[in-house]
């Protein structure tokens, strides 16, 4: 039997992957955390055969908890799931111990076979992740900036591009305005840039908000990458195959 723990913070998410993984016979979940400190918790008191996480989580990222895990427990497979593609956090997982990038957009197709391939000492990489892989070999000095970023200040940077205000970043991301500040001046320092226009007008240039996955077509309107990353925040069950959701709205994955 398989244990696994899954973290996310949206509940109906955590549901939903857990339904997913109810149709395994030899897969179970043994527990599901909200953030990187019950996360944390779960996998020293519980243990299990495959950790899974989401990277965007309040407080701590799901990568910095990644990090913690895996010095900790070195050989546990940790598979990496977020709503922003492959190129923008695959290979900074990969290098921090995971065994696997999952875009959320295609978790119901690969969840199961992500999982089965990692309990058994292999990885899950998409064609995508690959080819950064490999693109990845370049020198530090033809990256693009936004490489160079945490997890945290790439949120940052996304959202700011979306129009939001520090306020506005700091309730969705549930962190101090002051913490939201700290990540402004971080990302500004490291770009060798000066203002937020300077921040912004790089967002919008090199794309990174069409890089973050869209929600499905659920019903509501509008195609941006800014409507869609909303949409995925205002509407989480969103993020799992909407084909597969019953029509009740409790976000159960249907057999």
């Amino acid at each position: 039997m398989v244990r696994i723990i899954i973290a996310d913070d949206h509940p109906v998410v955590r549901r939903g992957l857990r339904q997913i993984l109810a149709e395994e016979a030899d897969m179970r979940v043994v527990g599901e955390a909200q953030n990187a400190e019950e996360l944390l918790a779960l996998v020293r008191k519980q243990g299990c055969e495959v950790l899974v996480t989401d990277i965007s989580m309040p407080g701590r990222s799901g990568l910095e908890a990644l990090k913690e895990v895996k010095h900790e427990y070195p050989k546990l497979p940790v598979l990496v799931m977020s709503v922003y593609s492959e190129d923008q956090f695959g290979v900074q997982a990969l290098k921090l111990g995971a065994s696997g990038y999952l875009n959320k957009g295609n978790v119901t197709e690969e969840l199961v076979q992500a999982i089965r391939k990692v309990v058994t000492g292999g990885r899950h990489i998409t064609a995508a992740l690959a080819e950064k892989l490999a693109s990845h070999l370049v020198t530090e000095t033809d990256r693009p900036l936004h490489q160079i970023l945490s997890v945290r200040e790439h949120q940052f940077l996304c959202m700011l591009g979306m129009g939001k205000s520090l306020k506005e970043i700091a309730q969705e991301l549930d962190l101090s305005v002051q913490t939201i500040s700290t990540f402004r001046n971080r990302t500004l320092e490291k770009m060798g840039m000066k203002s937020n226009a300077q921040l912004v007008h790089y967002a919008v240039s090199h794309r990174l908000l069409d890089r973050v996955t869209p929600a499905p077509s659920t019903g509501f309107s509008g195609g941006s990458a800014t409507s869609g990353l909303t949409s995925l925040r205002q509407s989480p069950w969103q993020l799992l195959n909407p084909k597969q959701i019953t029509s009740g709205g409790s976000g159960a994955i249907a057999p």
